[in-house]
């Protein structure tokens, strides 16, 4: 396991529901600038029973474009789908509004919150 993995999960973990992040977002935020695919594969290797006690909301990661980045005939896809129609999040075709529900957390939410 990489050892940057623990800091992506965590902030993976801050994502409200009903809104999602870029992957390079979420690098920017756990202090790994221009390390967007490093968080793919951390959310690739995620535990399945979560971090710290917390689930992993992997699925509310999603790419610069707004796009969810699995095939659309694939499994993935559906499921990562799903599970954001269930938070109420509009996807069209393969894509999200970014102005609508990409999370915008305030410095005082990030310094509570996280902490690596």
């Amino acid at each position: 396991m990489n050892i940057r993995y623990p800091q992506i999960w965590q902030t993976v973990q801050q994502i409200p529901y009903g809104q999602v992040a870029t992957y390079g977002q979420i690098a920017d935020l756990a202090g790994l600038p221009k390390r967007a695919r490093l968080v793919g594969k951390a959310l690739a290797n995620a535990p399945e029973q979560g971090w710290q006690g917390q689930l992993i909301p992997w699925y509310r990661v999603v790419n610069a474009q707004g796009k969810l980045s699995f095939t659309q005939e694939s499994e993935a896809f559906e499921r990562q789908k799903q599970q954001l129609q269930a938070e109420q999040v509009v996807i069209i075709g393969n894509k999200i509004n970014l102005k609508t529900f990409q999370w915008q957390p305030d410095l005082a939410e990030l310094l509570f919150k996280l902490s690596f």
